[in-house]
């Protein structure tokens, strides 16, 4: 398997930063990007700004339509990689079995993957999802209470080996993010290098 870091999974809960620091990162690294928001709704039809306000596992956010839905970013990401592009995949990607299907497509193709966990305070959530709910543009559907739900569901991961993951908080600048990640990245390639 390559030291290079080539499938970067970023998640968290709704509203933890991920989508914004996800998108910077596949603009800088030049992978493909891969959004479980523009996925899902692309797959039901509709524009990636079309607000759909169902309650918590309805309409396209069934648990059938979320299979759909992570199973279209695991392809996505296949070809991506199979090219020979770094791929960055952004969603909830809440329990440790989505989490083990993505590590299962990193061993097949032979890649190094890192999941970046990013999380913020509940004030920051509030005010970021208050935010979003006036801007016409945003592509997420996530609400306070849907928050509170799939808080309660989110699997710890506690399965990923300390290689295999960061732990972020995004109440910071996007540029100090990055430069984070940069950092979190070297360091992790050059200890996995040491260990060959």
């Amino acid at each position: 398997m390559q030291g290079r870091i080539k499938l970067f999974v970023f998640f968290g809960l709704i509203a933890s930063g991920k989508s914004t620091l996800a998108e910077k990162w596949a603009q800088k690294t030049g992978a493909g990007y891969y959004n479980s928001d523009r996925v899902r709704k692309g797959l039901a039809g509709l524009d990636s700004t079309s607000p759909q306000q169902e309650s918590f596992n309805a309409g396209i956010y069934t648990p059938e339509f979320s299979r759909r839905t992570y199973d279209r970013m695991l392809a996505l990401a296949e070809a991506g990689l199979s090219a020979g592009k770094p791929v960055v995949l952004d969603g909830s990607y809440h329990s440790q079995q989505e989490r083990a299907l993505v590590k299962e497509l990193g061993q097949k193709l032979g890649v190094r993957l890192l999941f970046v966990l990013c999380h913020c305070s509940e004030t920051t959530t509030r005010k970021r999802l208050a935010i979003r709910a006036q801007d016409q543009e945003a592509v997420s559907d996530g609400r306070w209470e849907i928050y509170l739900k799939q808080k309660k569901g989110f699997s710890t991961p506690s399965e990923l080996a300390d290689d295999e993951i960061i732990h972020l908080n995004t109440e910071a600048t996007v540029d100090e993010l990055i430069g984070r990640m940069e950092r979190e990245e070297a360091r992790k390639v050059k200890d996995f290098n040491r260990r060959k």
